[in-house]
């Protein structure tokens, strides 16, 4: 397996809109893609990853919540279909490394997707897990957490993130 590159905020290809996951794109190549994704983000390491973070403009994430990293789980074309409740998380993102903030999200969900496979299912999510599907989901649709904070404190991150690339150049 390869490990991926993955974009870092303001790279303007995380600011593009994936496309559904059609049932052609169902190949071998795929199920590779879906494989490097979770090892990338393992390594990361992180929780969550959308294929946008990747530079692929597919609409599919890969998460796994579990303390233990042994929860593996593929959304293919995901839809919340119903929604309840509010919670504020302070999130993180690969594409945003070192930058946490306070976000308000739903706090329980109900997610339909399609597996590795193509079969679809829903899941009902609350707490990380349902924080965890609405960030990746973000990402799909070209939205990065930081968009939830104010210009100022977004113009801060920019800057901050900035310094940190010298720095380590």
């Amino acid at each position: 397996m390869a490990k991926l590159s993955i974009l870092e905020f303001p790279d303007p290809r995380l600011r593009t809109r994936a496309r559904l996951v059609a049932p052609a794109d169902f190949t071998p190549a795929f199920q590779q893609l879906l494989d490097d994704m979770f090892e990338t983000m393992y390594e990361a390491p992180g929780i969550g990853l959308a294929a946008t973070q990747v530079d692929c403009h597919l609409r599919f994430m890969v998460m796994d919540v579990s303390e233990e990293k042994n929860a593996p789980r593929v959304f293919i074309n995901p839809e919340i279909i119903h929604s309840d409740g509010h919670q504020v998380y302070q999130e993180g993102c690969l594409s945003v490394p070192g930058i946490f903030a306070d976000v308000t999200r739903a706090n329980q969900i109900t997610v339909r997707a399609l597996d590795r496979q193509g079969k679809s299912f829903d899941l009902e999510a609350d707490g990380l897990l349902a924080v965890c599907i609405q960030h990746e989901m973000d990402h799909l649709d070209g939205k990065v957490f930081v968009d939830y904070l104010s210009p100022l404190k977004r113009e801060m991150v920019r800057k901050k993130l900035a310094k940190q690339r010298r720095e380590s150049a």
